[in-house]
């Protein structure tokens, strides 16, 4: 856990001193400011961590020629920002800037490159477009395999987010085969108890998960959590990614009980720590409906659908998968309520979405089908 606070005084005495020094555009003072983003970056105070970015790229424009390098870090660390803040359209814009300048002026092999393809990845994923993510991803992987030694920590992160972006495809196989190089790499290079296995570790659960073996994934995801306690404050949002998942497990185990317990202490930490719209209330929201359907009490279910449908309307493109997500999910509440109607307009908004962003062979894409077909028996049109 890095002591952020000594860094930040660090830093805006040397913005102090730079300031009394030097002239208002020169590049030592952009190298305060961006120094100075990057820690609020890191804790969470996002609004000041742009502001500071932002200054560290007017003097960069100002001083500095049009594809100099220095431009580039400022629209990468802008673009890193945005990402934090949801804010992907301008997220995608900084990082594809950044991207341009690197090409323009550097080696095709550079580690900068990698940096600018895995962020644009991250972002494509983060807006739904898997293609594009797993595209920019390989792309990275690419450059760090010709560049790094085969246990670089960065070549793990490439895997990882190779196997993300596989398993939000459906291809459950190559995700699990690039998680687990990630989790061969981080056990050799990293201490037993470092959040990057950690990671790995949730993210094969996850895997598992959708591979319908459940043991499996209760196993990793505990392994996740164990690695978590030891190591993060008891409000990390981390920790709230261990509830949510092992709650999730427990929900298709039919644990019930546990399952709620878990998701509620996700929610709890989350409520603390993320803003109002943050895509990770949302799933907490999204996953204790689940919960509550299950158990039969359809009103909870339904508020909480709702809730985590409001936040995703906000947040994400219109036609993201997890707005397919929420309207499947209250449409099916919908349907245990007897109130066919809105049943069938939720699933219709479901079937839209995922018949313009899904492969014709999607399990989504038939489930949604299936959820029409179920209503359509309800009401008798057979």
């Amino acid at each position: 856990m890095g002591d952020y606070s000594t860094a930040l005084t660090a830093h805006q005495k040397a913005l102090e001193i730079a300031r009394k020094t030097l002239p208002s555009d020169h590049p030592s003072l952009a190298a305060s400011y961006n120094n100075i983003g990057s820690v609020y970056n890191k804790t969470g105070d996002y609004s000041t961590a742009l502001s500071s970015h932002q200054q560290a790229l007017e003097i960069y424009q100002k001083s500095l020629p049009s594809n100099h390098p220095g431009l580039a870090t400022s629209y990468n660390n802008i673009g890193l920002v945005y990402a934090n803040m949801s804010d992907y359209r301008n997220a995608l814009s900084s990082h594809q800037k950044a991207l341009e300048i690197r090409q323009k002026t550097l080696s095709s092999n550079h580690p900068d490159l990698a940096t600018s393809y895995n962020n644009i990845g991250s972002v494509y994923r983060n807006m739904g477009d898997y293609p594009n993510a797993l595209s920019s991803h390989q792309k990275a992987l690419e450059i760090r395999q010709k560049t790094l030694s085969s246990n670089h920590p960065d070549l793990a992160t490439s895997f990882n987010n190779i196997g993300l972006a596989y398993e939000n495809m459906g291809d459950y196989r190559s995700a699990l085969s690039s998680h687990q190089e990630a989790l061969e790499i981080r056990q050799k290079t990293r201490p037993t108890n470092h959040p990057d296995l950690a990671t790995s570790f949730n993210n094969i659960g996850l895997v598992y998960a959708n591979m319908g073996d459940y043991p499996n994934a209760l196993s990793c995801h505990k392994k996740a959590m164990k690695i978590r306690q030891k190591t993060c404050p008891s409000n990390d949002p981390h920790l709230a990614t261990s509830h949510n998942n092992i709650g999730s497990i427990y929900r298709v185990m039919g644990d019930y009980p546990n399952a709620l317990s878990s998701h509620q202490k996700a929610l709890e930490i989350r409520q603390k720590t993320l803003s109002s719209n943050h895509p990770d209330l949302a799933t907490s929201y999204n996953n204790i409906g689940l919960v509550y359907e299950n158990m039969g009490d359809y009103a909870n279910a339904l508020s909480y659908h709702e809730k985590a449908l409001k936040i995703r309307q906000k947040i994400l493109p219109s036609n993201h998968p997890h707005l397919a997500t929420s309207h499947n999910n209250i449409g099916s509440v919908y349907r245990n309520m007897d109130d066919y109607p809105n049943a069938f307009s939720s699933h219709q908004k479901a079937l839209e979405i995922r018949q313009k962003t899904l492969s014709s062979n999607h399990s989504d894409l038939a489930n949604s089908y299936n959820n029409i077909g179920l209503v359509y028996e309800n009401m008798g049109d057979y």
